[in-house]
């Protein structure tokens, strides 16, 4: 398939996603001098600005990619909750899949920028499971809105959002339907993707869900840990980024690394969100592997050009792609 025809093909999709959502806060200013009161920079404030984070972002992505998002989690019923709403309706995204719960807080992650450079971040959060009056309603959602999807995305941040429960009944929906599912797991629920058609940690991520010491960034010891994750967790298509090494990947016996692209990076921020967004909508669309991963790779390098999580750019990454012969 051309590579022009598969980013046309992309607004014909349609995403569903389920994972943790949160804000990104951002507190921009300049530092000129040192506080008197101890040894720690001033930030002279310049502008805040509140953005969508985890699988937020990750619905974002799918949205600049030309595809069609369909959000599910949980939130608070807070202030912040209805400073989310107000992000979704600014950005154009429905809240038809969006759980409100007194039980929780709306995740909040602070950034405070200081000369383009991170000086502090802040994390307002609950990272409980979900009950099961939650999961019930968050899975009621999910049951009404994923006939209409072409794939699957869990994102997750260790939030609570999704549970065993939440995995497995999703899966098992999705194979009813026949729609691929992706994972972009943290740690608590590493080993819950059983079936799963591709599977995307990275290197420091699948060391510690298979309780490893460490990874080196090479095929044979990414593949040593693969067979022993496909022993405990089977599943299709194992997708490991290397951040500057690039990505690996494995599916029956056919494995490689694709090396990264040489880039200027700002900020590495939400980069996995951008790889997991481009690589289920290749999915979706079953391209082979190698092509899901090259492009997944080139648009999670893009982005981390990029100060502060930000969605990837269809129309860059189409010229990157078509420069590269993607």
């Amino acid at each position: 398939m051309e590579i022009n025809q598969i980013f046309e093909d992309f607004t014909n999709l349609k995403a569903l996603i389920v994972g943790d959502v949160m804000i990104d806060a951002y507190y921009l200013g300049k530092v000129d001098r040192i506080s008197p009161e101890a040894p720690v920079p001033v930030v002279t404030l310049n502008k805040k600005e509140n953005r969508m984070g985890g699988a937020a972002n990750v619905a974002l992505n799918i949205k600049s990619l030309g595809a069609t998002p369909l959000l599910c989690s949980v939130i608070g019923n807070d202030n912040d909750a209805q400073i989310f709403k107000y992000l979704l309706k600014e950005n154009g995204l429905a809240d038809t899949g969006i759980v409100s719960s007194t039980d929780r807080q709306t995740t909040v992650k602070t950034r405070v920028i200081g000369n383009n450079h991170q000086m502090l971040r802040i994390d307002q959060e609950i990272t409980d499971l979900l009950n099961t009056d939650e999961e019930n309603q968050l899975l009621e959602k999910v049951t009404k809105l994923l006939p209409q999807a072409n794939v699957v995305i869990f994102s997750d941040y260790d939030k609570g959002v999704i549970t065993q429960r939440v995995i497995e009944e999703i899966i098992n929906l999705s194979e009813k339907y026949n729609i691929p599912t992706v994972a972009d797991p943290k740690k608590r629920n590493f080993l819950s993707y059983k079936g799963v058609s591709l599977f995307k940690p990275n290197l420091k991520e699948l060391a510690d869900g298979l309780k490893t010491i460490s990874i080196k960034p090479d095929g044979d010891s990414i593949h040593s840990a693969i067979k022993h994750l496909q022993e405990q967790m089977p599943h299709q298509i194992s997708m490991i980024t290397l951040s500057e090494h690039g990505v690996y990947y494995s599916l029956n016996g056919q494995r490689s690394i694709i090396p990264a692209h040489l880039r200027t990076i700002a900020d590495v921020s939400g980069a996995g969100d951008t790889v997991i967004s481009v690589a289920s909508l290749c999915l979706a669309l079953n391209l082979p592997v190698d092509r899901v991963v090259q492009l997944s790779n080139l648009a999670g390098g893009l982005v981390c050009e990029y100060l502060g999580v930000v969605p990837i750019k269809k129309e860059q990454l189409l010229e990157e792609a078509i420069q590269h012969h993607i």
